[in-house]
């Protein structure tokens, strides 16, 4: 199970974003700043920082400054009332990874956590194997006994992604916002046409196959 820091100093969006966590399957901590959250930390291994802004004694910015000091790759989802494009700015140039404005929906709270929890798995694993066929993230290569099939990039990363959690249903939602990027333009419709794009390039792998789950999205299973 995950655990996730909640750093809030409003005391009842603190318990609200806790709550939320905790019935979604993940371990929440708490800490009303950045000074309360370091003590959390040093105690408790932490997957994943959801951290707000204004805060008492050390504010977001500061306290995501020196947790990028010391750990590069633990996700940070700011949460803050600071809407303008500076206040984003500063905040990922510091090492943010998402960003949600307040007031936020907490079922989009828990997509986005969901979101980049899996992207710090899939870029850790950097290797899947399922049968006989490997996905190596780092140079795009899809390989099996020695032949490749040769994807695009985004072509690869929509089947690492699906590879990396067989039997897992991706909305086309998820998958959009995981590799395109929330803020992308495109539509879900680009899922589809890489999906059949992929399909034709795997056709004849009998190790795997993508499956569309009517009304929801797609899944890998084996075969």
């Amino acid at each position: 199970m995950f655990n996730i820091l909640v750093v809030e100093d409003d005391v009842k969006l603190r318990k609200l974003f806790s709550t939320v966590l905790v019935k979604n399957g993940y371990n929440a901590y708490q800490a009303g700043d950045g000074v309360e959250a370091w003590n959390v930390i040093e105690a408790n291994h932490i997957d994943l920082i959801i951290s707000d802004i204004m805060m008492p004694n050390m504010d977001g910015y500061e306290f995501t400054k020196s947790v990028r000091d010391v750990n590069s790759e633990i996700p940070i989802l700011m949460i803050t009332a600071k809407e303008d494009f500076f206040a984003k700015e500063r905040g990922f140039l510091l090492g943010t990874d998402d960003y949600m404005v307040k007031p936020i929906d907490v079922n989009e709270m828990i997509l986005r956590v969901g979101a980049l929890l899996r992207r710090v798995k899939t870029v850790h694993d950097r290797k899947q194997t399922i049968g006989e066929t490997t996905l190596e993230y780092d140079c795009l290569r899809v390989s099996r006994k020695g032949e490749e099939v040769v994807l695009s990039q985004k072509e690869f990363y929509l089947l690492y992604i699906l590879v990396s959690f067989p039997n897992k249903i991706f909305t086309r939602q998820q998958l959009m916002d995981e590799i395109w990027g929330v803020n992308s333009e495109s539509d879900s419709q680009t899922i589809d046409v890489h999906i059949n794009r992929l399909r034709r390039h795997i056709k004849d792998n009998p190790d795997f196959e993508i499956v569309t789950v009517r009304g929801l999205g797609y899944k890998v299973i084996r075969k």
